[in-house]
C-alpha cells in the first residue's frame, strides 16, 4: 500500500486520540477547578476558621481580609463554564469519526446468527445489500445535516458557554457521515471485486426491494413498518444501530410520523449529553489498565489469596475478573484483559482448556454488573434514572454472581482433581503482591470514593479514573508507550463509538415508538394475560434471557428499555431494581450462543471451538440462573445499599 493509501486508511485516528484525551484532561480540569473554588470557598466563608484566625491568632482583620479574597475568586468561579460544553461537542465529534472506522472494520454490533447460516457466496452478496442500506441512511443523514448547517450560516445562532456559531459543532453531521458514506463505498468496491457484477447487481436488487416500497405505499401503518424493518434488517445481519436508524427512518417517509429532517437532528442532539460521556471514560480506563501492566498485577494479588486452594488459578481468575469489572465496565475487555493471561496459565497447570476458557467467559459477564459499569449507564439514560443509585445497586449481585461462580468452580476442580500451584506464600508475599498491586486497588476507591462522596459525578469520576491509569501505565509502570498510549486512544473511542451510535440511533427510533404509544400498548396486552406480578416478572426475565441469546446487551437496553420499564412501574418495581433484573439478565447473554460476545472472545484467546465452550459453560449458566432468581424476586439485594 502507498504512503498516501496508508494515510488515508488510518485518516480518523490521530483525531480519535486527539478527542479522547482531550475529554480526558477537560472534564478532570473541571472537576479539580470546581473542588477547589467550593473547598476553597466554604474555608473563607466559615465562622469557625475566621474566629480561629482572629481570636486565637489575632488575625484582626481576618473578616474582612476573607472577604476580599472570596470576592477575588468569585471573579475566576466561571474559569471551567466553558468546559462541559467544550467536552460535550469534542465527545461527538469523536465518535462520529470513529464509526467510519468501524464500518471500515465491520465491527459494529450486529445479530448474524442467521447470516452464518447462509453460503459465503450469499454472505457477500447480501453485504452488498447491507452496505447500499448504509449508504442510503447515511446520505440522507449527511445531506439533511448539511441542510441544517446552511441555515445555521444563514441565520447563525451561538452556543450558551462557548459562544461558538452552531454550525460549527453541528458539521460533524455532514463531515461524520460523509466520511461514512467513503467507508461505505469503499466496502462496496471490495464487495464487487468478490462477487462479480451479476451477484452485486442481485444484492442492489434485495436493497432496492426493501426501501422503494415506503415511497409508493400510502398511510402505512407505523407500527408494522417499524418492527417489521426492524427484524428484517436484523436478519439480513445489518448492524443493529443502522438497522435502528433504518428502519425508523424508512418508517418517517412511509408514514409521515415525522419530519426526515428530524433524524439528523436527534442523531447530534441525543448524544449531547453528559451522563453519556461517561461511557468512554470507563472504557478508556479499562483500556489503559490493561496496556499498562495493572491487570497482570491484580491477577498476582488474586493468586497470592487464593492460587494454593483446590482450583486456585480459576478462583483467582474469577477474583481477579470481579476486581478488573471495577475498573472496566465492561465484559468483553474483562476476558480480554484477564484471560489472555490466565487462561494459558490455567491449561499449563494442568486444567481442561474448555473449563479455563469458560471460567473467564462466565466471570467477566460480572463486568456488567459491578460498578463502574457501560449497561447501567445506558439504563441510567435511557430511563432517566440514578446512575449512581444502579452503581450501588449492582455491588451484591455482582459479588453474588462471583462467589456462586467460586463455588462451581471449586466443585469441578476437586471433582477432576486440579489442584492449586504449589509453592511458599505467606505473609511477605502477599504483602508484595499487595504492594505492587496499590496502584490498580486504588481505582475503585477513586472512582466509587469520588461518586458516593459527592466530590465527582459518574462522568467526571470516569474522566479522573482514565486519567489516573494513563498516568499509572506511562509514568509508574511504563509499560504505556507513546504508541500504545495512541493505539488505547484509538481502540477506546472505537468500541464507545460503537455504543453511542445505537444509543443515538435507538433515540429516533424509540421516539417514533413513543409518539405511536407502542410502549403502552404492549402494557396493556401483557396486562390482559395476567395482572400477576411474579408471573410478568418471570415472563419479563424469559423474554430478557431470549433477547440475551442473540442481541448485545446495550443494544437490548436501548431497545427494550422503553418498553418494558412503564410496565414494571405499573406492577410497583423499583425503577433501580428493574435495572438490575434487565442487566443481570443480559449478563448471562454474554456465555449464551449464538451471540455470546464473551464466549467468542475466549475462543479467540483458548484457539477453542466455541461450542466446545459453551458445553464447559453450562454449569456457570445455571449458577447465573440462579442468582438471578434471587435477585428478582429478592428486591433487598439489589436496594440494600441505597
Amino acid at each position: 500500500m502507498s504512503k498516501i493509501g496508508k494515510l488515508a486508511d488510518s485518516l480518523e485516528k490521530p483525531f480519535l486520540f486527539a478527542g479522547i484525551i482531550l475529554m480526558i484532561f477537560v472534564i478532570t480540569y473541571q472537576t479539580f477547578f470546581r473542588y477547589f473554588m467550593t473547598t476553597t470557598m466554604e474555608f473563607l466563608s466559615s465562622e469557625d476558621v475566621i474566629n480561629f484566625f482572629s481570636m486565637t491568632l489575632g488575625f484582626t482583620g481576618a473578616a474582612a481580609k476573607f472577604a476580599e479574597w472570596r470576592d477575588g475568586l468569585s471573579q475566576i468561579v466561571g474559569y471551567a463554564v466553558w468546559t462541559e460544553e467544550a467536552a460535550r461537542y469534542i465527545f461527538i465529534w469523536t465518535t462520529y469519526l470513529a464509526i467510519p472506522i468501524a464500518i471500515k472494520k465491520r465491527s459494529n454490533i450486529r445479530v448474524d446468527a442467521l447470516f452464518i447460516k447462509f453460503s459465503e457466496r450469499v454472505q457477500n452478496l447480501l453485504w452488498v445489500t447491507i452496505d447500499l442500506l448504509l449508504l442510503f441512511f447515511t446520505f440522507t443523514i449527511c445531506y439533511k445535516g448539511w441542510q441544517y448547517v446552511s441555515m445555521q450560516m444563514q441565520f447563525p445562532q451561538y452556543t450558551a458557554a462557548l459562544r461558538l456559531p452552531y454550525y460549527v459543532p453541528y458539521f460533524i453531521l455532514p463531515l461524520g457521515f460523509g466520511l461514512m458514506i467513503i467507508r461505505t463505498c469503499e466496502s462496496l468496491l471490495s464487495q464487487l471485486k468478490l462477487t462479480g457484477i451479476k451477484d452485486f447487481l442481485v444484492g442492489a436488487v434485495i436493497a432496492a426491494v426493501i426501501v422503494l416500497p415506503v415511497f409508493l405505499w400510502e398511510d402505512a401503518n407505523a407500527i408494522i413498518m417499524l418492527f417489521g424493518y426492524f427484524i428484517l434488517l436484523l436478519m439480513f445481519g445489518v448492524p443493529v444501530a443502522f438497522g435502528l436508524g433504518i428502519s425508523a427512518l424508512l418508517t418517517i417517509i412511509a408514514a409521515g410520523t415525522l419530519p426526515i429532517d428530524y433524524v439528523a437532528g436527534v442523531a447530534f442532539t441525543s448524544i449531547d449529553s453528559f451522563p453519556i460521556m461517561a461511557i468512554p471514560f470507563f472504557i478508556a480506563a479499562g483500556v489503559f489498565m490493561g496496556a499498562g501492566g495493572l491487570s497482570e498485577r491484580l491477577l498476582n494479588l488474586a493468586d497470592e489469596l487464593l492460587g494454593g486452594l483446590v482450583g486456585g488459578m480459576a478462583l483467582a481468575s474469577i477474583a481477579t475478573c470481579m476486581f478488573f469489572a471495577a475498573i472496566s465496565g465492561s465484559g468483553p475487555a474483562t476476558v480480554a484483559a484477564i484471560g489472555a493471561i490466565t487462561i494459558p496459565a490455567m491449561v499449563q497447570r494442568g486444567y481442561d482448556k474448555m473449563f479455563a476458557a469458560a471460567v473467564v467467559a462466565a466471570a467477566g459477564a460480572i463486568g456488567v454488573m459491578i460498578p463502574p459499569s457501560n449497561p447501567f449507564v445506558v439504563y441510567g439514560v435511557t430511563a432517566q434514572a440514578s446512575i449512581g443509585d444502579l452503581f450501588l445497586a449492582g455491588i451484591i449481585p455482582g459479588v453474588l454472581t462471583g462467589f456462586a461462580l467460586m463455588g462451581v468452580t471449586y466443585y469441578i476442580a476437586k471433582k477432576n482433581n486440579w489442584r492449586g500451584e504449589s509453592r511458599k506464600r505467606n505473609l511477605a508475599s502477599l504483602s508484595k503482591a499487595f504492594w505492587n498491586a496499590k496502584w490498580a486497588i486504588l481505582v475503585p476507591v477513586i472512582v466509587l470514593g469520588g461518586i458516593y462522596g459527592g466530590l465527582m459525578t459518574p462522568t467526571e469520576a470516569a474522566a479522573v479514573a482514565a486519567l489516573y491509569g494513563l498516568i499509572v501505565g506511562v509514568f509508574v509502570y511504563k509499560e504505556l508507550n507513546l504508541k500504545k498510549l495512541f493505539d488505547s486512544c484509538v481502540e477506546s473511542a472505537n468500541m464507545s463509538s460503537v455504543i453511542i451510535m445505537l444509543m443515538s440511533m435507538a433515540t429516533i427510533f424509540g421516539n417514533v415508538m413513543t409518539l405511536e404509544s407502542i410502549p403502552q400498548q404492549i402494557a396493556r396486552l401483557i396486562l390482559q394475560i395476567t395482572e400477576n406480578p411474579i408471573i410478568i416478572i418471570l415472563l419479563i426475565n424469559i423474554l430478557l434471557l431470549w433477547i440475551g441469546t442473540f442481541m448485545e446487551a446495550l443494544a437490548a437496553i436501548v431497545i427494550l428499555t422503553p418498553i418494558l420499564l412503564p410496565l414494571a412501574l405499573q406492577i410497583g418495581l423499583n425503577p433501580i431494581h428493574f435495572g438490575v433484573i434487565i442487566v443481570v439478565n443480559l449478563a448471562i447473554g454474554f456465555i449464551t450462543p449464538p451471540v455470546g460476545v464473551n464466549l467468542f472472545v475466549a475462543s479467540g484467546i483458548a484457539e477453542a471451538k466455541i461450542q466446545s465452550i459453551a458445553r464447559a459453560s453450562v454449569p456457570f449458566l445455571l449458577a447465573m440462573l440462579a442468582v438471578l432468581l434471587f435477585v428478582t424476586y429478592i428486591p433487598q439485594i439489589s436496594l440494600f445499599l441505597l
